[in-house]
């Protein structure tokens, strides 16, 4: 068990360090190039969009699912009350 622990500590660092290692190579510019004003903007406006869709289409999602289930133990209950 400790050396599977162990395994998987080693491949998450590794694919970390690739991942890092474009961003390392070019003296710490990101892949868009130079960073800027305008570029940090429209990132953070994207994760706030981002997040605020991620919101709503999980609260329609669940709203729906909670319709289902209550229309489902709604069946139940008449089939309980009949004759």
């Amino acid at each position: 068990m400790p050396h599977r622990r162990a395994a998987a500590a080693a491949a998450v660092v590794l694919s970390q360090l690739l991942l890092a290692a474009p961003a390392l190579a070019k003296n710490g510019e990101g892949l868009v190039g130079e960073t800027n004003d305008k570029i940090i903007t429209l990132f953070c406006l994207g994760l706030v969009i981002f997040f605020t869709l991620v919101i709503i289409v999980g609260t329609l999602i669940q709203n729906r699912l909670e319709r289902r289930k209550q229309a489902r133990k709604a069946a139940q209950m008449r089939q309980r009350v009949g004759w």
